[in-house]
């Protein structure tokens, strides 16, 4: 007799897909368990087949009857933020950790390619269960019972591939930044690794890129694995600095990113491209996602600090299987996070006047809430003008053209034929082929102008975005700082102490203002050359339709 499971969660199947729907209870036949990825293939009482998650279902023994099971209730995670926003989670969530940093693979799916490959639209024959279902307990599951259907799905199949991951959704391992204000982190940085600021004219910058580089995002391509089951688009990435080609899905670009938050949290990080609701596999929206990503590289490159990050050149880089698992648990075990990593940074001697970091610190929180307003504005009129172009913009002049053209057909049956020889009726008819031509060069053109212009305001959207944040842990410290200096007058803290604090909060400050002035001055040089570029773009356009009407007045002289 086959094994049968019994569903412990309701699980809702994505239409088009392989899923199969389960209901909490819900008696099924287990057909296959080598799936992979965490899924099973079953069928159930009205001999219906599909796939499911493991997780969401308990086998159940041959004597054993089928009573519908009702799930138990959620736990409870005790949490407690400090005063630096680090959360700290209770004893009872370490078996969460344990299961989470379970697996680590080059080709693994810590995310799900539905939700963070070019769009959460799941292809044919292809299971989509989401990272956050794979990564933490389900409704109402205890721990000790997640970690025990982990163990019973693991040896079921021979494989921990697809059963856990770790990712954002884990509890953070950030170290707080007071262990580098107060001087209790103890690490040496080598001095290659060593990042240093200097003065330029009044104010402070990062140290120039001394051999600055490129890369290239190409050929995004459809690839598959299990036999076709999972697909996902891969991309070709190639650095300039050796011309070897890398091939990176979009879980990848997201594993970094998290990376790269986490590390450096006075740097604002590019943002990813938005994960789309539908239209995964569409060229267009491939060849738009592409575009952004290459966005996302363009900036890391043209960064002092981030261009040359260990975990970013390890992305760009690594070929190798092997070297990938070893690179990558390097990096999540990385101590040097937040503000921890001004251990690493080398600054001026001079102190810095907290009045004047204050000024600074506050006309840049002025200026990113009104930048964020404006990106955020033009960004959507963007959006709004490829829709008038692709839509109301081409319907009306071909709807102008459809009624030219048949007024020249309406002449042409005046003169006793349909087709007329008259150069007056073969004029106006060619002015109604104009104007419907026009109408297609409407829905052509976005993709020249508004839609370049708002993939380079969506990278300015998420920058914008990180900064208040960037200045929100600038604050904490400079808090903390002031906190320390009234302990010192209470006679609770060394004079010694407090000074190494002062200097500390002033690597910080140094940093955030390293990073104001680098984003001043890429925004100078880089919204110039978009606008420039848009516009160009805008003339060509509007003249190719001066053109084609000129063109078409001289028709009625000829």
């Amino acid at each position: 007799m086959a094994a049968q499971v019994q569903a412990l969660y309701d699980f809702a199947g994505e239409p088009g897909t392989t899923e199969m729907s389960i209901t909490c209870g819900e008696v099924l036949t287990l057909l296959n368990t080598d799936i992979g990825e965490g899924w099973w293939e079953g069928k159930n009482a009205q001999g219906q087949t599909g796939l499911f998650p493991a997780a969401y279902v308990r086998k159940l023994s041959p004597e054993e009857s089928a009573p519908t099971k009702v799930a138990p209730p959620a736990p409870r995670y005790d949490q407690a933020a400090d005063e630096w926003g680090e959360q700290q989670f209770s004893a009872g969530d370490n078996n969460y950790q344990r299961a989470a940093s379970h697996d680590d693979g080059w080709d693994d799916d810590w995310d799900d390619d539905t939700y963070s490959e070019i769009g959460p639209g799941a292809p044919q024959n292809k299971p989509s269960m989401s990272r956050q279902q794979q990564l933490t307990p389900l409704p109402g599951m205890p721990i000790s019972d997640f970690n025990q259907q982990i163990d019973d799905n693991t040896s079921s199949f021979g494989s921990t591939v697809g059963t856990v991951r770790k990712n954002k959704f884990a509890p953070s391992s950030k170290i707080s930044g007071e262990s580098y204000l107060l001087a209790t982190l103890n690490v040496e940085v080598p001095e290659t690794e060593k990042v240093y600021i200097v003065q330029e004219g009044d104010g402070y910058v990062w140290a120039q890129i001394t051999q600055p580089y490129n890369v290239t995002v190409a050929s995004p391509k459809k690839e598959s694995k299990f036999k076709g089951i999972k697909s996902f688009i891969a991309y070709q990435l190639t650095p300039s600095f050796n011309n070897i080609q890398v091939s990176r899905r979009y879980k990848h670009f997201d594993w970094l990113h998290e990376r790269l938050q986490e590390k450096f949290t006075l740097i604002p990080i590019p943002p990813l491209p938005d994960k789309q609701i539908s239209g995964r596999y569409d060229e267009q929206l491939i060849e738009r996602r592409r575009v952004q990503l290459q966005e996302f590289v363009d900036w890391m490159c043209k960064h002092p600090v981030l261009s040359k990050s260990e975990v970013w050149q390890h992305f760009l880089t690594c070929t190798d299987e092997k070297r990938w698992k070893a690179g990558k648990r390097q990096a999540e075990r990385d101590n040097l996070l937040g503000l921890n990593y001004c251990v690493s940074l080398v600054v001026p001697e001079k102190a810095l006047l907290q009045s004047q970091v204050d000024h600074i610190t506050e006309q840049c929180h002025t200026f990113i809430g009104s930048m964020d307003t404006s990106v955020k504005s033009v960004t959507n009129m963007c959006l709004a003008q490829t829709k008038r172009f692709q839509g109301p913009y081409k319907t009306d002049c071909q709807k102008v053209g459809e009624a030219i053209y048949n007024l020249g057909n309406a002449l042409s049956l005046d003169e006793g034929t349909v087709i007329s020889t008259s150069k007056l009726t073969s004029a106006i008819k060619m002015t109604g082929g104009a104007y419907i031509e026009i109408g297609r060069m409407y829905e052509d053109q976005p993709k020249y102008d508004w839609e370049p212009l708002g993939d380079k305001f969506h990278l300015y959207k998420g920058i914008v975005g990180s900064f208040p944040d960037v200045l929100a842990n600038h604050k904490g410290a400079v808090q903390k700082r002031r906190e320390c200096e009234r302990l010192t007058a209470e006679h609770k803290m060394e004079v010694a102490q407090l000074n190494e604090v002062l200097r500390r909060t002033d690597v910080i400050s140094y940093a955030l203002l390293a990073e104001i002035n680098h984003f001043k001055s890429e925004r100078t040089d880089d919204l110039k050359a978009t606008m420039q570029k848009f516009l160009r773009q805008q003339i060509s356009f509007y003249k190719r339709i001066v053109d084609k009407l000129e063109v078409t007045l001289n028709q009625y002289d000829e």
